[in-house]
């Protein structure tokens, strides 16, 4: 008898607990529906910015540029108001996602300058956005 139920309840029950975690999200991302136009935003700065003080690649400077506009968002939603946003909460997020990226994708040589790039989109991010 033992062997009976573990062989029917047991796939039934695995069953509904995997149709139930992947049907039903616990919580929705930080990020708003206005992520893409932060990434934008962050990368033509970043692509600026580095063309400007003649650091990196074009390619190079959009990606930590991006990655920088998809962290400011991401930060910004988690603050409960996200019309009003923080000029330095913005520039140290931007500042430490373009670092942070300028070492993942090998530009290890100039990180403080990748942070004044990030700084920099951040900024950007908070002057073209603030209560939008």
């Amino acid at each position: 008898m033992n062997t009976i139920l573990k062989r029917t309840l047991l796939p039934s029950l695995m069953a509904a607990s995997l149709a139930g975690v992947t049907l039903v999200p616990a919580k929705p991302a930080a990020a708003d529906d206005q992520v893409l136009r932060d990434i934008g935003i962050g990368a033509a700065a970043n692509v600026v910015t580095g063309a400007v003080r003649g650091n990196g690649s074009f390619l190079g400077n959009a990606v930590k540029g991006g990655v920088t506009g998809a962290a400011v968002n991401g930060a910004n939603g988690l603050r409960g108001d996200r019309r009003h946003r923080n000029l330095g909460q913005d520039a140290a997020v931007g500042a430490g996602a373009s670092a942070l990226t300028g070492v993942i994708t090998g530009d290890k040589r100039d990180t403080l300058g990748n942070a004044i790039d990030g700084a920099a989109a951040g900024a950007a991010i908070n002057l073209l956005t603030n209560h939008k």
